[in-house]
């Protein structure tokens, strides 16, 4: 009885996936997020990103000419912000994954940018494809922006793996300053 409960209760706080499958990063119709060491650290906002099947299964362009499955660049990920599958134009789940996998094959042929054409632009491109909420503009701004106001953190852990390096670097950075103004 009490595991059904801890079941219950973790549905409803992490956006009613399962235990496990947050342990095995099973996130259906998901755009899921995960920091980038060093990077993430100074700007908390900037991390790697990729986009999951309906069944799940993560997809994220981590090189040149790679897109993996699976097996996120950057690790597991520490956060995921939910889609409705019902503002896909087409057949739902059938045209989502045709747009994710289309997506990919296209990203399988392309450098990686940092800058210009990157996981975010992968992902923008899957959305677009499928039409997500009937738009055709989705884009590696607008996805940074929508992912860090809606996506949701996996656990208390993947919060502070996510938050606790820039909290940390900007105390050492304000601790520094302040030493050598206050001189």
């Amino acid at each position: 009885m009490a595991e059904a409960n801890d079941t219950d209760v973790m549905m409803s706080y992490h956006g009613d996936f399962p235990k496990n499958d947050r342990k095995s990063s099973r996130y259906p119709f998901c755009v899921v997020w995960t920091p980038i060491p060093i990077l993430t650290w100074v700007l908390p906002f900037i991390g790697h990103m990729g986009i999951c099947t309906s069944a799940g299964v993560i997809r994220d362009f981590a090189g040149s000419y790679f897109v993996s499955e699976d097996n996120m660049g950057f690790g597991r990920p520490t956060k995921y912000w939910k889609l409705d599958v019902d503002k896909v134009c087409g057949n739902g789940a059938a045209t989502w994954d045709k747009a994710v996998h289309d997506a990919s094959e296209e990203y399988k042929c392309r450098p990686h940018n940092l800058c210009f054409d990157n996981c975010h632009s992968h992902v923008a491109m899957a959305l677009n494809l499928m039409r997500y909420d009937n738009s055709a503009s989705w884009n590696m701004v607008n996805l940074c922006v929508l992912s860090l106001i809606h996506g949701k953190h996996v656990s208390w852990a993947a919060f502070l793996k996510t938050w606790l390096p820039f909290v940390m670097l900007s105390g050492v950075l304000a601790t520094f300053i302040l030493t050598f103004n206050l001189q």
